[in-house]
């Protein structure tokens, strides 16, 4: 189908705005045929010389980006990270996460079990001192309740356009990162909630990730369900919006090499591990919120419990072997249940104050006792 004039270059120009770390001709040309049908790599090619250096620049290892659209190569530091401990199997590096990927060897790690900062926003420097401070800022200081002090929750309503916009592109760039690190049929599993879902899903398969559909973590959270602010008297059966029930991660997979049973004969991935012979790994888990004995061992906003997690850890390696890596690390909890698990881990994680409750709490959450392999 004959394209209009200058669809080609627009296309290019959204694909370096979602990468502005650079993109290589031919991943620039796989974006812009997903976004507007086949465009031969040569035609991709012309437009990106005939537009530099007014529109694009051309970079080392023959990548692209976009003039002067948010590259900033100081921020993804080739410097190594200024910590990292092993524990047990684990490993934890104090780093940036897209920094440290970029350094990684190809084909290095079978499987990604992530919770990240999916508003950016509640994880920034600013949002981060209001947090510790107890003053809430983003986040939202839910009151105590029978004298337990609940746990903290970001206000995923308050965020901007360019918020929103900032947030599709980090996931397609860390994406993007992510890729060639992966092993072929190396399962990415990214928690999420039903606001920003599909934003972050549309950005990691732009990137070239395979979607697998979604694992239904269901918990009752203080999200949602509240009356209208300051007239809640007024319209007492309304509610603003559902309330939440349910915490939706999503299942990527990295394409594999040829058929499913070839690509386990190789790189031991390509699919779930099963939880027995009779029974397959399910797409729904039932859980609960994390319980105060955990929160008080790894004090951490986004904590999620060892009985869910252990679950899912498990499930992502199909041979039981292999490197799970949280490239969003926080308190180690994903970590600490693969330990549990008796599986390899890598950690990275960027806030030095996270970091240092993460190197106690890896081996305290390991050792929690377990039901049928999983923690109380």
């Amino acid at each position: 189908m004959r394209k209009r004039p200058g669809e080609v270059r627009d296309a290019i120009v959204s694909v370096l705005k979602a990468r502005p770390q650079g993109a290589s001709v031919a991943d620039i040309t796989r974006q812009v045929t997903a976004l507007i049908g086949d465009v031969p790599s040569s035609s991709v090619r012309s437009y990106l010389q005939l537009n530099t250096p007014q529109l694009f620049a051309r970079m080392n290892r023959a990548q692209y980006v976009l003039n002067g659209f948010g590259y900033q190569p100081e921020h993804f530091s080739e410097k190594p990270a200024s910590r990292s401990i092993t524990i047990g199997k684990a490993t934890l590096v104090q780093d940036d996460g897209l920094a440290w990927l970029a350094r990684q060897p190809a084909h290095s790690v079978h499987a990604i079990v992530t919770d990240p900062p999916y508003g950016l926003v509640e994880y920034s420097d600013l949002e981060q001192k209001k947090l510790r401070a107890g003053k809430g800022g983003v986040w939202r200081m839910p009151p105590s309740f029978d004298g337990t002090t609940r746990s903290p929750l970001p206000r995923f309503t308050v965020l901007k356009q360019t918020d929103l916009d900032a947030l599709e592109q980090f996931f397609t760039e860390w994406a993007a990162r992510a890729l060639p690190v992966l092993v072929p049929g190396a399962n990415v599993v990214v928690a999420s909630n039903p606001l920003l879902s599909y934003l972050i899903s549309g950005a990691l398969a732009r990137a070239g990730l395979e979607r697998r559909g979604e694992i239904v973590r269901l918990v009752m959270t203080m999200r949602g369900g509240d009356r209208p602010k300051h007239a809640h008297e007024e319209f007492s059966e309304v509610s603003v919006m559902p309330r939440s029930m349910w915490e939706p991660w999503l299942v990527f997979r990295k394409p594999l090499e040829g058929r499913v049973q070839d690509n386990l004969r190789k790189w031991g991935t390509g699919g779930f591990r099963r939880i027995s012979a009779d029974r397959p790994f399910g797409d729904v888990i039932e859980s609960s919120p994390t319980r105060p004995a955990e929160r008080a061992l790894a004090p951490h906003p986004s904590l999620k419990p060892q009985a869910f997690l252990r679950q899912l850890v498990r499930g992502v390696l199909p041979l039981g072997k292999g490197i799970v890596l949280d490239p969003f690390a926080g308190s180690g909890s994903t970590l600490a249940a693969a330990e549990a698990t008796g599986y390899e881990s890598v950690g990275i994680e960027k806030d030095a104050a996270y970091y240092d409750v993460a190197v106690k709490a890896i081996p305290k959450l390991a050792k929690l006792p377990s039901i049928n392999g999983y923690s109380r």
